[in-house]
């Protein structure tokens, strides 16, 4: 079995996840900052990664090479709530949370298949803890954050499919993160930027915000992340549950029993950073609270060198370290005592690498969007894209994005698979940069074309906008007066409230590649007349 470290420099060091890659701009992958990582492991030990913005081929290699450079086995987790394509391009991506809670008697049963999938990839890629499932209950519409990352509005729904998701994840061996704790979802503003507040009262958050966590507890999640954000009717002091005692201990250990290690969301986010205030002082405040994984470290030799100091100066119990460290240490002899003590250098003893990206996966992803897609406004049986007059141009697609990210290229996947379905169509982006040009002569446009579909990507992430521009909703509202629309939204449905007079509201929960080809079918399949477009669409998406 494992043999454990015994000096406290390393012990702390154990306790420590930096990140490895980036998604932030300027981004960097995990193979660019692998030399990093591998100077900083000569002096501490750390405990595990947290990975971003890596590859399906790549990736699996710079972790075996950690790996065997490593004093002891590193735990390598990652944001994967929708699939391990979420952060290693060419691996299976699923539709955002939301999506199963339309899919109805089958949603259980589709994500816990999903769950199995992703944990089967992840495991290929040498990695071993997903940070998910998201258990925050959407009460918020406007949440800038969550949104479409819940699984749903009510804590009944989220419970359900949190407890599915938990289940694929232990079934294939995978050690999954219930996560925002005790509750982000009443929020109203975004903790990588701010410091959110939930004014619930206790007697609220009983009833609403913790039903899923403790349903996650009894599913046997692994991990519980906390929130950067303050409860002040559950901590008086309104300090955030990451550096909340009263939270961590009282609440998620002593009542809700919880005994498996508890992660802090990441310590670079504003909502916890308090200005010039040293990085290690925050990690003390925070594994006072009882936390056990300080997540993305950025300054790992100040932190471990301020923690050690205060051990030794009685600031600091080291029976916390300790305690601490025995819950990291149990997460690598659970899974050495699965797979062999070889499976941290050696994935393929857990699953091999050929299961990344199989096509098996990513059928289901899309029959999972297929299954979710819904009408809000209309009945199916009632609507139909029209056949193009003489002279006239087939549908007009327009493509609304109030913000782009560099790693989301799915964009340009819809145009194709748009265009090869309607060759008569045409299509555009009106991006968050577009100038009064690029829009200004879309309304008479619109008239060439036999339909108007308008699609908006509203979704959560962190330190980006939330919500169409002004100048947006004012060029939507103006299309919408003064043509019918078929309106789309590959991301949060509350966008689609905002505009009622419409021919139809198609709702995709997602905009990952799998929901875009939904929504292409969905589209299709109001085209009058004989189609070759599933013949098209299948060679786009590589199926044989």
């Amino acid at each position: 079995m494992l043999s454990p470290p015994e000096s406290l420099r390393d012990r702390i060091s154990q306790l420590i996840f930096p990140r490895i890659g980036s998604n932030m701009s300027p981004s960097i992958s995990v193979e660019e900052d692998a030399e990093r990582i591998e100077n900083l492991m000569r002096d501490y030990p750390i405990g595990g990664l947290c990975l971003f913005n890596g590859d399906r081929i790549r990736t699996p290699q710079t972790l075996t090479r950690l790996q065997s450079l490593a004093r002891f086995p590193l735990l390598v987790g990652t944001d994967m709530e929708r699939g391990l394509g979420q952060q290693l391009r060419g691996a299976t991506v699923f539709p955002h949370a939301m999506a199963f809670q339309a899919i109805g008697d089958l949603d259980e049963e589709l994500l816990e298949a999903a769950a199995r999938a992703a944990a089967r990839e992840a495991l290929a890629a040498g990695l071993h803890i997903s940070f998910s499932p998201v258990a925050d209950v959407n009460s918020n519409p406007l949440n800038p954050i969550i949104s479409t990352r819940a699984f749903g509005t009510s804590a009944e729904t989220v419970s359900r499919l949190v407890s599915a998701y938990i289940r694929g994840c232990n079934g294939e061996g995978l050690l999954s993160t219930a996560k925002h704790f005790p509750g982000h979802g009443g929020t109203d503003l975004d903790s990588p930027e701010s410091r959110p507040v939930v004014s619930s009262n206790r007697k609220n958050l009983e009833e609403l915000e913790l039903i899923p966590f403790r349903r996650a507890i009894e599913s046997g999640v692994s991990l519980v992340m906390t929130a950067h954000v303050g409860y002040p009717g559950l901590d008086e002091t309104g300090v955030e549950a990451t550096r909340s005692r009263e939270i961590v201990t009282e609440l998620l250990r002593k009542r809700l029993n919880f005994r498996g290690a508890v992660i802090s969301d990441s310590l670079m986010m504003s909502g916890v950073e308090r200005g010039d205030e040293h990085p290690g002082a925050l990690a003390a405040d925070v594994l006072k609270a009882g936390v056990d994984i300080l997540l993305d470290v950025n300054d790992v030799p100040a932190t471990v060198e301020y923690l050690t100091t205060a051990v030794l100066s009685g600031d600091l119990s080291r029976s916390v370290v300790d305690t601490a460290f025995e819950r990291v240490w149990s997460l690598k002899t659970r899974l050495a005592a699965r797979f062999g003590k070889g499976m941290f250098i050696d994935p393929s003893l857990a699953q091999p690498l050929s299961v990344i990206g199989r096509d098996e996966h990513r059928v289901l992803a899309r029959r999972i969007a297929s299954e979710s897609i819904q009408l809000a406004i209309g009945e199916k049986e009632e609507i139909g894209l029209r056949t193009p007059r003489m002279g006239q141009k087939g549908p007009l697609f327009i493509l609304i994005e109030p913000r782009q990210i560099s790693h989301d290229s799915g964009t340009d996947f819809l145009e194709k698979l748009f265009l090869s379905a309607f060759p008569l169509g045409s299509f555009c982006n009106i991006g968050p940069d577009a100038e009064g040009d690029d829009y200004s002569g879309l309304i008479e446009e619109a008239s060439d074309h036999s339909d108007l579909i308008v699609g908006m990507i509203v979704k959560p992430s962190a330190g980006h906008t939330y919500g169409l521009l002004p100048f947006q909703k004012q060029l939507v509202d103006d299309l919408v007066s003064a043509h019918p629309v078929y309106l789309a939204a590959l991301g949060s449905p509350v966008v689609l409230a905002d505009f009622q007079d419409v021919r139809a509201s198609i709702c995709a929960y997602s905009d990952v590649e799998p929901s875009m080809s939904a929504l292409v079918d969905f589209l299709v399949e109001l085209k009058p007349g004989p189609s070759i477009a599933p013949l098209v669409l299948s060679t786009l998406r590589g199926e044989s």
